[in-house]
């Protein structure tokens, strides 16, 4: 079968012939791959950034934001059924039997990090034809979303960032807009930093979250994706004609920022205006590059005396890709026309050089191995 996979040892980027695999338990199921997102992380194992193919194999097979049709089932798979559209989960846990995490089936918290990904690190990815894997790694996705649960995956960054959030947030007496509504309380405000996928997906999952959102962008108006922004009741602010000291004065006490563009040195300004029992997420993943100066008294100024929380988050559980699933739905009743638009071209397998190592274009490039 046709797969796109690099060879690390000598740099290659390549669409090979790779053994289609076979159900061997009567847990595990076969997925048919029709859709395959192309994100940053594929471009930079591409880039020989990083990428670890499985034990005894050249090759990383890779791709992670997938959406399959079942076709084959185990005789004791109960939650999938032949002609089901599913969404993979990524990560695989750790066999330490000490990992805590791993073994409550939250390897997205793995603590030993021996677990492995799909399409990143120690197993075979999904820009493939077929799949195999076990029923507790797959998620059913309604037909009604066909056409967009390709975006389910990069959605959970921000599902599993909301989930964090709610539960910090517990230690504080927070008002919710209903209230703020009435004339009662403080409405939350929260900034997202980056206009790409996972940016303009989480500033849909603040706004279905009762957030104020506003996202923060380099690019000037007008452009596709402030209308995108515009379109979900939020409001796009450029780094053209704001900055970043200013942003408050525009936004008021700024509750959340949630970071998605792996630019630290921007991160880390943004950091110095977070507000008042702020609480600052990080998703990206930034590139090796010199050391960069921040005024490290401020922010350890304000994160004491402003009671605010700084963490990172990375993949997601089985509760996650079903809030993604859940609330992808919330999207396309509210917003379809802005939640399509994300999806920015369809691409056969063929085009997969262009998509992987040209210049990067578009929100979402999706490429489609099935009908």
């Amino acid at each position: 079968m046709k797969a796109i996979a690099v060879t690390p040892s000598k740099r290659r980027v390549d669409l090979i012939d790779h053994p289609e695999p076979e159900p061997t338990g009567a847990l595990q199921v076969k997925l048919r791959i029709l859709d395959v997102g192309v994100c940053g992380t594929d471009r930079e194992i591409c880039a020989f950034d990083y990428g670890t193919p499985p034990v005894g194999s050249d090759v990383l097979v890779i791709g992670h934001e997938s959406l399959g049709e079942a076709v084959e089932v185990g005789s004791e798979v109960t939650r999938v059924h032949p002609g089901d559209l599913v969404v993979p989960m990524v990560r695989r846990p750790c066999p330490h039997a000490d990992c805590v995490a791993c073994r409550a089936g939250r390897q997205d918290f793995c603590y030993t990090g021996d677990f492995r990904e799909r399409g990143i690190k120690e197993a075979h990815g999904f820009m493939t034809e077929m799949v195999v894997d076990d029923e507790a790694y797959m998620n059913v996705v309604p037909r009604e979303l066909r056409d967009v649960a390709v975006l389910v995956e990069p959605l959970t960054i921000a599902e599993k960032a909301l989930e964090q959030i709610r539960q910090v947030q517990k230690r504080l007496p927070w008002a919710c807009p209903e209230e703020m509504a009435k004339g009662e309380g403080h409405c939350h405000r929260a900034l997202v930093l980056g206009a790409g996928p996972v940016g303009l997906l989480g500033a849909m999952a603040l706004a279905v979250g009762g957030f104020s959102t506003f996202v923060y962008f380099r690019e000037p108006e007008p452009n596709a994706k402030a209308d995108l922004v515009k379109a979900i009741g939020g409001r796009y602010l450029s780094a053209a004609d704001t900055a970043i000291e200013d942003l408050p004065k525009k936004i008021g006490n700024v509750d959340v920022v949630y970071e998605a563009t792996g630019a630290s040195r921007v991160s880390f300004d943004i950091m110095k205006v977070l507000g008042t029992n702020g609480v600052f997420v990080f998703t990206g993943v930034p590139g090796r590059k010199g050391p960069i100066d921040i005024d490290t008294d401020l922010i350890m100024r304000n994160l004491v005396l402003k009671n605010q929380v700084v963490f990172g988050t990375v993949n997601a559980g089985r509760a996650t890709f079903e809030a993604a699933i859940h609330d992808l739905g919330v999207f396309m009743r509210r917003w379809p026309a802005a939640v399509r638009s994300l999806i920015t071209g369809r691409f056969p397998v063929s085009a997969h050089r262009d998509l992987l190592l040209g210049a990067v274009t578009g929100i979402k490039n999706v490429l489609r191995f099935g009908a």
